[in-house]
């Protein structure tokens, strides 16, 4: 398995520990990191420049003068690794690790010749630890039932920043700009569901519940965007309906 992650960051200077990444990569030598420098004025960039020098061979660094948005960072990851051509599967990561880069990797081995889409859904169950503030949870779950019905697809977490894709989804899901900085996941779906077909797409698609999952919170989406994530929606679903 040759994976390919892509971690957007924006002002993660205080989140980033580059031991973890270091750790990761002495462990699985075959899985590629692309670091997305999203117009950060931290000191992100500079601790992501010595993190690449720890393995040069297996971390890309890519660095936008502007802050574009989570969309674009993570479009610009991904069509990098589709480019590069050297995995056989491309994911992307939050930066502040919620989804572990380990979680992460166990998911991308359930893809196959069958499945080609794998995301993680923080639904909470007897056997595993989600942590989510309480309020983010029900904001959550309305969104996320809300855009459930609008793409007409049995999906319990459409917004969890940890997806899967084998190569021959990328440009169909990924090359076209986004409409929206934040909702561009379901724009994914979107894009999906209207080449493929509901049917299809649920049958090469899983959605897996995490075993961890630790809400690390100072969220990058603006409150403001609460009042503005509706519009999003409404231009997404006309866009793609």
């Amino acid at each position: 398995m040759k994976l390919g992650i892509v971690i957007p960051c924006f002002n993660e200077s205080k989140k980033l520990n580059p031991l973890v990444f270091q750790h990761f990569l002495d462990r699985h030598q075959k899985v590629q990191l692309c670091f997305v420098n999203d117009g950060s004025t931290d000191t992100t960039y500079n601790i992501l420049e010595d993190l690449k020098l720890s393995h040069p061979k297996h971390i890309h660094l890519i660095h936008l003068d502007q802050n574009s948005g989570k969309a674009t960072a993570v479009q610009t990851g991904i069509l990098f690794f589709c480019n590069q051509n050297e995995c056989d599967r491309v994911a992307f990561l939050d930066g502040d690790l919620s989804t572990s880069l380990e979680e992460c990797y166990e998911l991308a081995t359930h893809l196959n010749t069958e499945t080609k889409f794998v995301f993680a859904s923080r639904i909470k169950k007897i056997d595993n630890q989600i942590n989510r503030q309480w309020h983010r949870f029900i904001i959550g779950r309305i969104l996320a039932t809300f855009i459930s019905k609008l793409l007409q697809l049995p999906i319990y977490d459409t917004q969890c920043g940890c997806k899967i894709f084998s190569l021959e989804l990328i440009t169909i899901a990924f090359e076209k700009p986004f409409i929206s900085r934040w909702l561009f996941d379901v724009e994914v779906f979107f894009r999906l569901k209207n080449h493929f077909g509901s049917e299809q797409l649920i049958q090469f698609s899983k959605e897996i519940a995490l075993k961890n999952w630790k809400d690390k919170g100072d969220s990058k989406i603006p409150w403001s965007y609460g009042l503005t994530v509706w519009g999003d929606l409404i231009k997404i679903y006309n866009q793609y309906k």
